[in-house]
């Protein structure tokens, strides 16, 4: 897995590809937790290049909505992957979460 960090406006963006899984999600957990401890609580994590993600992705993701919601921010997911949209909306994560097609669209969700 690869993740890369960028800022863009108030939020922190992760743009993460390759696998998210049991091996490598414990380090996009720690991506996002080091985001949160340095006050970046809008996150946006763009999944369009994971090719799988398993149910320890999603944990993480659940995890960082939970937490980024706490510290008074919220989670957007982007994807245009159509075997992690599958996952997505299998596991109701687009009932919790808003997750759209783009970084665009994502970050400009966070504008009032």
């Amino acid at each position: 897995m690869k993740i890369e960090v960028n800022h863009e406006a108030d939020c922190a963006l992760f743009v993460v590809s390759e696998s998210v899984d049991a091996l490598t999600a414990p380090e996009l957990a720690k991506a996002i937790t080091d985001e949160i401890a340095r006050g970046h609580v809008n996150l946006v994590v763009d999944l369009t290049g994971v090719d799988f993600m398993s149910s320890a992705g999603l944990r993480i993701l659940l995890g960082a909505l939970k937490e980024s919601r706490s510290h008074g921010g919220d989670l957007r997911i982007t994807s245009t992957n159509p075997g992690v949209d599958k996952v997505l909306k299998m596991s109701g994560f687009h009932n919790i979460a808003k997750v759209l097609s783009s970084q665009v669209e994502a970050l400009s969700s966070f504008r009032p």
